[in-house]
């Protein structure tokens, strides 16, 4: 999981974890006796693209350092309902504090890959690529990107501070496609891509008469989409071209073959529906 904050991760599972588990778990601690060793195995009900077992695998480790899953998977992999893809043995306690954390991980980074991994098999043969968005969970977004590269897709800007994306309000505000392209090509400097939001021919030309890098096509039929995608290849063949705006699955294939270059879509991550995984755990003699 190179790609991954490995502190930062450290630090959010703990969050998770003192989230579910407050004082302690009280059924566990009525009923376990101490040191008593189990097996626990996730076991998939579906078809799906795994991930998040190391995520998974951290959880049980801050809970007990000596704690780590055997993996028959790996995040990335598509597999088949029925597959166990993970087990790890230790103490009951331990396993029982971290089962439903490391479950809602697997299960929702799991649904983003597997949405995300549909998304890109529905453009194949396009040269458009699947994006992300900002629209993640709190304190979620490294691992819902995460997801999404596992699925097959791409990252957009993670936060604020790594893009600029000129949007509608920003327009609103600055008065106008043409100015606030100039505003920011004038403040940031060349070292920064200035991608500005278009929505019809006179915003295409201002915002290209100003040399933005990118435009993003926003709640447009794709129809329309490839109209303005032609022009603004006439004006900047070089321009890059992303569109947006709640592209449903059965309609993506109509953007990417419009010429578009980067379709974003939010659903992958505030939308995506959690995966069928379970933890099956019994009683271990080692």
């Amino acid at each position: 999981m190179n790609w991954v904050d490995e502190g930062a991760l450290y630090s959010q599972i703990g969050v998770f974890l003192r989230e579910d588990l407050g004082r302690g778990d009280i059924t566990s601690q009525a009923i376990i006796e101490r040191n008593t060793r189990a097996r626990g195995r996730f076991l998939a009900g579906e078809k799906m693209i795994v991930a998040g077992l190391e995520a998974a695998e951290e959880v049980f480790m801050t809970l007990d350092s000596e704690q780590q899953l055997e993996a028959f998977a790996s995040d990335g992999e598509e597999i088949e309902g029925g597959k166990v893809i993970a087990r790890t043995t230790g103490f009951a306690d331990v396993l029982l504090a971290g089962e439903r954390v490391a479950l809602n991980l697997l299960q929702r980074l799991s649904g983003i890959a597997t949405l995300t991994h549909q998304y890109v098999q529905a453009i194949e043969g396009t040269t458009a690529h699947i994006v992300d968005s900002r629209k993640t969970t709190p304190g979620l977004r490294m691992l819902e990107k995460y997801a999404v590269l596992l699925g097959g897709g791409r990252n957009h800007r993670f936060g604020l501070d790594d893009g600029v994306i000129i949007k509608a309000n920003h327009i609103a505000v600055a008065g106008g496609v043409a100015e606030a392209v100039r505003k920011a090509r004038e403040r940031l400097g060349q070292l920064h891509k200035i991608e500005v939001q278009v929505g019809n021919e006179r915003e295409v030309r201002d915002a290209l008469k100003q040399e933005a890098d990118v435009l993003l096509l926003t709640d447009l039929a794709a129809e329309e989409v490839a109209r303005l995608v032609t022009m603004a290849r006439e004006l900047s063949p070089a321009v890059t071209i992303e569109c947006s705006g709640n592209i449903a699955l059965d309609q993506v294939r109509s953007y990417a073959e419009a010429g578009i270059d980067l379709i974003s879509i939010g659903a992958l991550t505030n939308s995506a529906r959690a995966m069928n995984l379970s933890f099956q755990m019994q009683l271990s003699s080692g």
